[in-house]
């Protein structure tokens, strides 16, 4: 059987028709596999801080180094969730207290990254705990769970302070970032009475709009349908689609007081994801906004004036229990 010239073309433009959305569909895949590589991969080296806060590099140093002088202890815990070997500094106070924070650190940082934020609370009588979350610093695991899984690791290191320090302890739940949306997340889990109220730092509302908002500033890329193929991906690599994970749905089960911190020039996780999280949770609730400050600038811009708005947030709620 023989074709003429004008079915030849019809049956190459058909099958080019036909072939379009398997190429489409393969570009897709490999352009979201480079996108997840790059965001969800475990880091084990702290990336580089931005241009913005180079200037605060050399007190950054001397905060890490008067980390690493103090009497500090290596903790572990083994997940109750899937097994992976979890590592923390511990920094106890001067004073003796059984009074502890929790510190929950950023995308891509560690325990150390916040070595600040522990001299700011080991200044003010607390013991301090740092976590490594999955897939960072000395802790195992292969990806990242932007909060999602962390938080149920830090119901871990809670009972592990309460066992450490007694009964007895009043923990505070603090996080910057990526730990600050972490500690939103866990606020909306079953906590013991131990934990007394919360501070979270320019916190996202969830990851979905974050990264789709990510994908247009940083790759000039739109939601569909990069991130609908990364959320395909960590299902299967995690176990959860990227709409679970959400600080406003936690928050609507928190009744615990929360002060929101953000940076007033916010522009990685957007001033507006304060405002959800703050309408969200249904517990005494403050917000603080800081005049000038870029994202996880706030304590930068004024530490001292930081501290004391911790302090007087901190002071006000550390004997909160709920009814």
């Amino acid at each position: 059987m023989t074709y003429g010239k004008e079915e030849i073309d019809l049956k190459k433009k058909t099958a080019m028709s036909l072939m379009a959305p398997l190429v489409v569909a393969a570009g897709t895949m490999g352009a979201a596999e480079k996108l997840y590589s790059f965001a969800f991969n475990r880091v084990d080296k702290v990336p580089e801080t931005s241009a913005e806060k180079q200037k605060y590099a050399d007190q950054y140093y001397d905060y890490v180094n008067w980390l690493n002088a103090e009497p500090i202890e290596t903790w572990h815990v083994t997940t109750s969730s899937d097994d992976i070997k979890l590592s923390a500094t511990y920094l106890p106070a001067t004073i003796q207290t059984t009074d502890s924070v929790i510190i929950a650190h950023g995308y891509k940082g560690n325990g150390e990254t916040m070595a600040n934020y522990a001299k700011m609370f080991h200044e003010l009588g607390y013991n301090v705990l740092m976590p490594d979350d999955r897939a960072h610093g000395k802790s195992s695991g292969k990806y990242i769970s932007f909060g999602w899984l962390d938080r149920l690791d830090y119901q871990d290191w809670i009972n592990k302070l309460i066992d450490y320090n007694g009964k007895e302890t009043r923990i505070v739940l603090y996080g910057v970032s990526m730990g600050g949306a972490t500690m939103e997340m866990l606020s909306g889990e079953k906590l013991p009475e131990q934990v007394r109220c919360i501070i979270a730092d320019c916190g996202y509302s969830n990851i979905d709009d974050e990264m789709s908002y990510l994908l247009k500033k940083t790759f000039h890329l739109p939601k569909y349908p990069f991130l609908p193929a990364v959320s395909a991906i960590n299902l299967m690599k995690q176990g959860f689609q990227l709409k679970q994970v959400s600080s406003i749905n936690q928050l609507k089960h928190n009744y615990r007081p929360i002060l929101f911190i953000h940076g007033e020039k916010d522009s990685y996780v957007p001033l507006a994801m304060v405002d959800a999280n703050f309408a969200a949770t249904r517990g005494p609730k403050q917000k603080w906004i800081v005049k000038d400050a870029t994202h996880a600038e706030s304590f930068w811009v004024d530490p001292e004036r930081y501290k004391e708005r911790v302090q007087r947030f901190i002071d006000e709620y550390i004997s909160y229990t709920l009814n």
